[in-house]
């Protein structure tokens, strides 16, 4: 990996307008994505026992968590897109040299998106009983959906004080601590899902008996876990944004929290359609959890697991999709558009060798990984014939994750919501409800390979135009 003194150099040729090689580059895209793809892959490894604990509870419990799995990906995916209007003006004004205003632009931040956060933990809390049963759920796991959701809705503040200061960091080119500081969250997921979700119970340990103390609290522990976890971290996380960051610690110089109508305005600009986009693709999603529900817990669990396997493929995408966010914000906020082209075509191009390399490990491994997961046969076969078909898309899967990084750190974020909400609400849904009629699940996975392709290809041909790069924000 480059050092952070190689990676610091890098970024300030392209504020001061100097020269870069394509070794150049090459080396700060590098740099700048192995830290989130390492983050990344210990979050899936970490996805992978948490859902093998929760899957020690058996196929119902399983399926509780599994049907709110959406609905809270759903969420946090509205916080990140929200803090992104703001972390996307950050890249350009650092991009541009000035380190002060983008320091103001985090003062301004910091205060919007609590309150924020704060309106949609309550609409979380509002809606956690009747939720399960709009989404088809049995009658019998509804509880325990509702328990876990309801759970993870408080701790919304926290994961949101998280993204505020991860993506900030990210914007400045600091990959490794949010990095670090994201698996150690991953870390303790597990160690505190180990003590709350099961009972106190005797273990074997080298021939010997030992108790390992537990609060027994099931899926709720489980929601507790995670939750706890972020809360750690996230305060972590902001105290080195506000202490030890070089170019964006708060200590520098003093400054008005008082949000400025005009950055605001600019922000929602850039959040709305990702907040948009991101609430239509897990609600289109979650009309898919509906279509699935009523095929079983057997299916529905197996559809959890297999999203989660499936993780192996796109958490690296989306590492250097963080990478291309920021190397096209420094570029079109320093003004060089040639650079920012450049940029945009090494990411994508590496992200969909990675990703394709990574289908080819899903494709051959996808019922041994279904097995770490799950106990049940059933659930394990299916999965795993689910993820097959799958992998054969993961390498467009990448082109439009990726692509969608660099458009975002150019401000550009309209176009694409629209590209997505076609794919995502006519493409696939309107291929799951016809092809889960005849298939089952495996029809569904089968309508997801499909518009996966016609997603990235779609992408891909954006992308060669020069229109998304007349977007920065910068005054």
């Amino acid at each position: 990996m480059a050092s952070s003194t190689g990676k610091d150099t890098l970024l300030q040729a392209i504020r001061e307008g100097k020269q870069l090689s394509m070794k150049g580059q090459l080396r700060l895209t590098f740099a700048l994505s192995v830290p989130a793809i390492l983050a990344n892959a210990s979050a899936m490894v970490m996805q992978f026992i948490d859902a093998a604990m929760v899957g020690q509870l058996g196929a119902d419990d399983s399926a509780s968590v599994g049907l709110m799995g959406t609905t809270s990906w759903m969420f946090e995916g509205i916080l990140t897109a929200f803090v992104a209007g703001y972390a996307v003006q950050v890249a350009h004004l650092l991009g541009a040299k000035r380190a002060a205003d983008a320091r103001q632009m985090v003062r301004q931040a910091i205060v919007v998106c609590l309150l924020f956060s704060v309106v949609l933990a309550g609409f979380g809390a509002v809606i956690c009983t009747p939720l399960p049963g709009w989404l088809g759920a049995e009658p019998h796991i509804r509880p325990g959906a509702t328990a876990y959701f309801g759970t993870f809705m408080l701790f919304v503040p926290f994961f949101m004080i998280d993204a505020v200061a991860s993506s900030m960091l990210r914007s400045s080119g600091n990959m490794r601590v949010p990095s670090v500081l994201n698996i150690v969250m991953c870390v303790l997921d597990v160690v505190f899902n180990f003590f709350l979700i099961f009972p106190t119970r005797e273990i074997s340990l080298m021939g010997n008996s030992v108790t390992v103390p537990g609060a027994g609290l099931g899926i709720v522990g489980a929601a507790l876990g995670t939750a706890s976890a972020g809360l750690v971290v996230s305060l972590f996380m902001m105290y080195y944004l506000v202490f030890r960051s070089s170019e964006l610690s708060l200590m520098i110089d003093k400054g008005s929290f008082k949000p400025k109508w005009r950055s605001f305005v600019k922000a929602i600009k850039i959040s709305a359609p990702m907040g948009l986009q991101h609430a239509m693709l897990t609600g289109a999603s979650i009309v898919i959890t509906g279509i699935v529900a009523p095929l079983g817990s057997i299916a529905l669990a197996a559809n959890s697991f297999a999203i989660t396997a499936e993780s192996l493929c796109y958490m690296s995408g989306y590492g250097i999709a963080d990478a291309a966010t920021t190397l096209i914000g420094q570029s079109l906020g320093a003004g060089r558009k040639r650079l920012t082209r450049s940029f945009a075509w090494i990411n994508v191009m590496s992200g969909m060798v990675i990703m394709g390399a990574m289908a080819v490990v899903l494709y051959l491994f996808a019922a041994q990984l279904m097995g770490i997961m799950s106990p049940v046969q059933e659930v394990v076969e299916l999965g795993a014939r689910c993820l097959r078909i799958e992998a054969w898309a993961e390498p467009l899967f990448a082109a439009s994750i990726i692509t969608y990084g660099v458009f975002v750190g150019a401000g550009y974020t309209l176009v694409p919501c629209g590209i997505n909400l076609v794919s995502m609400w006519i493409v696939r849904l309107g291929l799951s409800a016809i092809m889960v009629r005849t298939m089952g699940l495996y029809g569904v996975w089968m309508a997801m390979s499909i518009e996966l392709c016609f997603r990235g290809a779609v992408y891909l041909l954006w992308l060669s135009t020069k229109r998304w790069m007349k977007h920065a924000v910068i005054d």
